[in-house]
């Protein structure tokens, strides 16, 4: 705590719990849920409570999406009765190889398995979250949304002790306003961490106990996605289709998602892997080109847009998980990058995972232990059918490199023909940010205008995921240099900040003196941390702003 804070107001005031869940996603909310079933097994009282940084439950979530219903299964056996909006079964899978005009489809009997989606639900994740926090509370979770843990707190062994929720009132200067509230500490006997992908306090955790020695660079996509009202003639319920090739070339990786969902609805979405090397690229106008397809175009046309989100997804798999335990604590979901990128789904892993966190958790509570290391959550899931199932997709994100060719055709031998049980490892070097190229060195690419009605700018797209942040707060985009944006970035990289971020944060204007600097719009900002993760000179660091600023997305 800030001594100038704590000698004005005195210390923060402090509750107790037996375990603090940071983060109320898929995650975190099983997590909170395991723990209160196997108490209500044993007989034992245990307190819980989870801490959202969105103004409700929901908020922040934002997904394709298309949910295997396994580990929910576990969790909730009879989800179906209690009414969880898994209400649309695949009924058709569509795997499509775009050129500029035209499109090949992929034939059924030669999709792997990961691309198959037999047994699974088009659902808004969202409102699955909703739903889950719903079950938690019902179960005696204390759920805390608009409070973002801003702080870890360490004990005296330097085991992690709890979090503490960020101050409340703070202006553009730093100093308190006339609203001022000290943030609150949440002490724990052990504090689970599911802020999602590129986590703020997971980022300082990974450096503190050194998580991510020997493993692989995180590898990382920006996932874009708008839902569509279509027109009903053109809907077909539970129609999944996935494209990869066009508008991005061959040595890029990314690919589309579109799911049709009930009341004619589809979810459409773009995702760019953040290993991209030119800095003209913009993920956010590949988007908006990739709408302008043939294929996609037909089910967009005479359509509107209604909703609008990004959010950065963890895409190394199994190789670049990090040490999942730690004194005090733990990493569960994407905060540890549990998602399985080849079949582009994360919910089911998160689930999993923050159900064996909470197993070893509870175990470690009912023998009266505190603040150790939960060994017992990493030995499980090396054990589970999750390792099995990422161990098989390991070098899925590798092959890109490589070209879509290549990439193809060994994720063809590996899935298809070796069902995942190939005898070699692919391994990554360089980190996202890391692969950018100087300007110098890369053609620029020309976008084509927004047309309004197929696609669109930024700052409507912006408008319509109902983002807002408290104006009178610091910014929560902060740089560790404020020379490096216009001395580095710009000069060297042609300013590439104005481009990855798909909300237009960040913008270069000019000085009455010619000279240029950056100017961050912080209002902007959707919370997808890809300035954190693709900024060339890592100058860029994301932290949580006051509680229940960022997007609000309904049904996303």
């Amino acid at each position: 705590m800030d001594p100038k804070l704590l000698e004005q107001y005195g210390p923060r005031e402090s509750m107790e719990y037996d375990v603090v869940v940071v983060g109320g996603g898929p995650a975190g909310l099983s997590t909170a849920i395991r723990l209160k079933q196997r108490a209500q097994e044993a007989g034992k009282e245990i307190s819980v409570c989870v801490l959202e940084k969105g103004s409700e439950i929901g908020a922040h979530i934002l997904s394709g999406a298309v949910m295997d219903p396994r580990a929910l299964t576990e969790l909730i056996p009879n989800w179906k009765e209690l009414g969880a909006p898994l209400d649309t079964p695949v009924v058709e899978d569509r795997f499509l190889f775009l050129n500029e005009t035209g499109a090949t489809p992929t034939p059924s009997w030669l999709l792997p398995a990961c691309f198959q989606n037999h047994g699974n639900y088009v659902i808004s994740l969202g409102n699955v979250v909703r739903w889950l926090g719903q079950q938690a509370e019902a179960l005696g979770v204390e759920i805390f949304p608009g409070f973002p843990a801003a702080e870890i707190l360490y004990d005296e062994n330097g085991a992690v002790m709890g979090v503490a929720t960020g101050n409340m009132g703070v202006g553009k200067d730093g100093e308190p306003t006339e609203n001022f509230q000290l943030g609150m500490e949440l002490h724990a006997k052990y504090t689970i961490f599911s802020e999602g992908a590129r986590g703020s306090l997971g980022r300082q955790l990974m450096r503190k106990f050194n998580l991510d020695d020997g493993r692989d660079p995180q590898a990382y996509g920006l996932g874009i996605k708008e839902l569509w009202e279509i027109d009903p003639a053109k809907h077909k319920e539970g129609l999944v289709i996935h494209t990869a090739g066009w508008p991005l070339n061959s040595q890029t990786y990314g690919g589309s998602f579109l799911y049709h969902l009930p009341n004619h609805q589809v979810a459409v979405g773009f995702i760019v892997g953040l290993d991209y090397s030119n800095p003209y690229l913009s993920p956010f106008e590949e988007f908006q080109r990739y709408k302008t397809h043939p294929s996609i175009r037909h089910f967009l046309e005479g359509g509107k847009r209604v909703s609008y989100g990004a959010r950065a997804i963890t895409a190394g798999g199994l190789l670049a998980l990090p040490k999942l335990v730690f004194k005090g604590g733990a990493l569960v979901g994407c905060e540890a990058g549990f998602l399985n990128v080849s079949r582009i789904k994360g919910s089911h892993a998160a689930i999993k995972s923050g159900m064996m966190a909470a197993d070893a958790a509870f175990d470690a509570l009912a023998a009266e232990r505190q603040r150790d290391e939960l060994v017992a959550y990493p030995a499980a899931f090396e054990q589970s059918w999750l390792h099995e199932e990422l161990n098989k997709a390991r070098n899925f994100k590798q092959w890109f490199k490589k070209g879509l060719t290549v990439a193809t055709l060994m994720t063809g031998i590996e899935q298809k023909l070796l069902g995942g049980k190939m005898p070699w490892t692919i391994h990554r070097k360089k980190a996202d940010h890391e692969c950018l190229l100087p300007a110098a060195q890369c053609q620029p690419i020309v976008y084509p205008k927004p047309d309004g009605k197929l696609t669109f700018d930024r700052l409507s797209s912006v408008f319509i995921s109902n983002t807002n942040h408290e104006e009178n707060q610091p910014a929560h985009l902060t740089l560790k240099d404020p020379s490096v944006p216009v001395g580095i970035n710009l000069a060297e990289y042609a300013g590439p900040e104005q481009r990855y971020c798909p909300a237009g944060v960040y913008e270069f204007v000019k000085n009455d003196d010619d000279s240029e600097r950056l100017q961050i719009n912080a209002q902007n900002c959707v919370h997808c941390k890809t300035c954190d993760i693709k900024d060339p000179t890592q100058n860029i660091v994301w932290v949580t702003p006051e509680g229940g600023g960022g997007p609000n997305y309904p049904n996303m």
